[in-house]
């Protein structure tokens, strides 16, 4: 009895005979790795940055399979902890958006709906907010160039340029989605063109910097008809939608065989509004799951989001907000509408049922509340808005006024 127990202790406890594996060897998951190639998108076979059905396909995945992306920053840069405003100015925007994949879903098909879980995003140690002139949502305020370089890790970003800020770690894929088909490209293109034609903001396709070049490039089989990544469409893209968070699932319509999975842009954390027109952008690793949802396509036909608790573990536990309505100066034309010409809203101080006019002002508001109480110059709260001032409707029933505020997350300042 006494030799027994003892050899069962010294059994327990590992001292009799070849020591057993500890949990790191047992593995139940199949991974489909893409991993990255090179400095850049241009030097990757994995990479594009263009939307076309003639994009090929870099892997195959099963559903269930845990698919991880290596992906690349937003603007496929070379900006680093030691960068300058004045390296924006030579970011060359025609490589936006550069996108691991695509991969091949086995079993999918045009019609079917494609369910994809984000497991997992590992951020890279480095990233940046920027403003870029001419872009952004206030691009007629704020002109120059300006860079926040932030220093990332599983809890907080922080930067030398923000004193006193910590960004909570709120990540998610600005950009993932599934590749059109040849309908959707035409559909697409001939409403982007009659956009463009009447004088709004549409991007055409632009050859030069476009990958992969077979197709999309200069001398591309289909150069005149891959979709610039910039805006989001029905096919998901550059959708910058915080909500998307680890744990939930984005439903997709697929529009070819094997729906051409793709994920990029990740983004650190990020305002609702992304009003500088970034967030904390930064390269990643980022696992999904799939799951296919046969003939959901017939009503599915754009992104849409399964959740649970994540929206209310993201909100803050202290906030300020301000309430903006569609006001501004008489003989001024706001950026987002210099493209209707419009007299009658030139000579106006308060249009009609418009959400981005009351959006405008609440930012405004919200950033000369940053400056007034926290010390932060106007570059400083305008990226500080980006990444963490969400713009929120109030309401669209009050006419003529409705309702947008902006929200800080105030937990943003160092205690």
């Amino acid at each position: 009895m006494k030799f027994s127990l003892v050899f069962f202790a010294a059994a327990l406890f590992g001292f009799i005979g070849t020591a057993a594996a500890d949990t790191t060897d047992s593995k139940w998951q199949n991974q489909v790795v893409i991993a990255k190639q090179g400095g850049h998108c241009v030097d990757d076979p994995r990479c594009f940055n263009r939307y076309h059905p003639d994009i090929p396909t870099v892997a195959r995945a099963k559903p269930g399979d845990m698919i991880v992306y290596h992906t690349r920053d937003a603007l496929d840069s070379d900006l680093s902890l030691d960068s300058v405003a004045d390296d924006v100015t030579a970011v060359d925007l025609n490589l936006v958006h550069p996108m691991t994949g695509p991969v091949h879903i086995e079993g999918a098909k045009r019609g079917d709906v494609l369910a994809i879980t984000l497991v997992d995003i590992a951020p890279d140690e480095y990233g940046y907010t920027v403003i870029v002139p001419g872009f952004g949502f206030l691009r007629d305020i704020y002109t120059e160039p300006y860079l926040v370089n932030w220093r990332l890790t599983r809890t907080h970003a922080v930067s030398d340029q923000m004193p006193g800020i910590e960004v909570p770690y709120e990540a998610f894929m600005g950009s993932v989605g599934v590749l059109p088909g040849g309908p959707e490209v035409d559909t697409w293109l001939a409403r982007e063109n009659a956009l463009g034609a009447a004088g709004g903001i549409a991007l055409p396709p632009q050859p030069v910097g476009a990958l992969p070049s077979a197709v999309c490039g200069p001398q591309g089989s289909a150069k005149d008809k891959c979709l610039r990544t910039i805006p989001p469409r029905e096919n998901g893209g550059n959708m910058d939608v915080q909500q998307m968070q680890i744990g939930t699932t984005l439903l997709l319509p697929c529009f070819i065989d094997g729906c051409g999975l793709f994920v990029g842009d990740v983004h650190y954390a990020q305002g609702d509004g992304e009003v500088s027109g970034t967030a904390i952008e930064t390269g990643a690793v980022v696992t999904v799951t799939t799951e296919i949802r046969k003939g959901q396509g017939a009503f599915i036909k754009g992104p849409e989001v399964e959740g649970g608790s994540q929206i209310k573990n993201m909100e803050p536990s202290k906030f300020y907000q301000t309430i903006g309505l569609p006001l501004k100066t008489a003989g001024e034309v706001p950026a987002p509408h210099t493209y209707l010409e419009s007299e009658k809203i030139k000579n106006l101080s308060n249009l009609s049922e418009d959400l981005t006019l009351a959006a405008r002002d609440a930012l405004i508001k919200m950033i000369a509340y940053i400056q007034r109480e926290h010390g932060l110059d106007a570059e400083q709260a305008y990226i500080l808005a980006s990444v963490a001032v969400d713009l929120r409707v109030g309401q669209v029933v009050d006419v003529p006024n409705y309702v947008v505020t902006a929200v800080l997350n105030e937990d943003v300042f160092a205690k």
